[in-house]
């Protein structure tokens, strides 16, 4: 299993691991542990040096290379074009999809005094806060989850947002203030889904992670995904996506903002499961009649 270093994918690596040595009594299964360029460039903004797929780009070629067999990933980081040869077969059930509010004094986001600090990587975290409260003033925050607390918890922030996913699956999800949610907060596209990827022509691999497939969330996820794809969105879009199954039925909820926060585009709609992707599709279409095109052409 190809994984990057930091704690939260090792936990994921783990976490597929054992689910795997469970399904498969006589597998053996080996960590391949990857510092990525995007681990490894942490001063400036990930919309700056190329997105998140710099965190998946060493992991595919270590595959690719056959140095591994299968690559965990936070479904968020994986591009809707995948590298040529690849597949991203299985999911894992969705954990909390949405973002976390943790602030140094407790105070959720409407008590934050004006001209607080906040800090995040995510362009549409960025708009998302400042469509809501323009009075605050937002930075930019790179590193592993530990390395972002450590920041907070030293002062240079007031407060940071992060993926509840992540903090609850590191056994810190007492550092959560407020959960931010929908109908005023949207989280991106995929986000609190593991993936788990391999070779298209390995057909051993990918009868060995089939039992840990989740069929509910890989729907939700083909209509998140089907999204971005026709809109090329990248971590350079603040683009806000999420998609709900119940009773067959998909839901899904969307929208497009400027870096400012002061112009949004949304979308909604519903489908039955077997047309999640034309659901994903078709809503993509009316952010961009709604005016998405344009938002997404002035950004810089």
């Amino acid at each position: 299993i190809a994984t990057r270093k930091s704690a939260l994918a090792l936990w994921q690596a783990n976490h597929v691991q054992a689910l795997l040595s469970d399904a498969h009594a006589d597998i053996e299964i080996e960590l391949v542990k990857i510092v990525t360029e995007g681990d490894r460039i942490l001063d400036r903004p990930l919309s700056e040096i190329g997105g998140k797929g710099l965190f998946l780009k060493e992991l595919e070629r270590a595959m690719l290379d056959g140095k591994a067999d299968l690559a965990v990933h936070s479904m968020k980081d994986v591009p809707a074009m995948m590298a040529a040869g690849l597949v991203l077969d299985a999911v894992l059930p969705r954990a909390n999809p949405y973002d976390a509010l943790v602030s140094r004094h407790d105070k959720l986001l409407s008590e934050l005094p004006a001209g607080s600090v906040i800090g995040t990587s995510s362009l549409r975290r960025r708009s998302q806060l400042l469509a809501l409260r323009p009075d605050l003033v937002v930075t930019d925050l790179r590193g592993n989850v530990d390395t972002r607390l450590r920041k907070l918890d030293e002062g240079q922030y007031d407060a940071i947002i992060l993926a509840c996913a992540g903090l609850q699956r590191l056994g810190l999800g007492e550092r959560i203030t407020e959960t931010l949610q929908l109908p005023d907060w949207l989280p991106a596209s995929t986000q609190g889904i593991i993936g788990l990827q391999c070779r298209e022509d390995d057909s051993l691999t990918r009868s060995l992670i089939e039992p840990l497939a989740d069929n509910d969330a890989m729907v939700v996820a083909s209509a998140e995904r089907a999204v971005a794809r026709v809109l090329e969105a990248t971590c350079q879009v603040p683009l806000a996506v999420h998609a709900v199954l119940e009773n067959g039925v998909v839901t899904l909820k969307s929208q497009v903002s400027s870096l400012d926060g002061k112009e949004t585009v949304r979308a909604a709609g519903e489908a039955p499961a077997i047309d999640a992707i034309v659901l994903g599709e078709k809503i993509a279409a009316e952010l961009l009649k709604n005016g998405a095109g344009k938002i997404i052409s002035s950004l810089p």
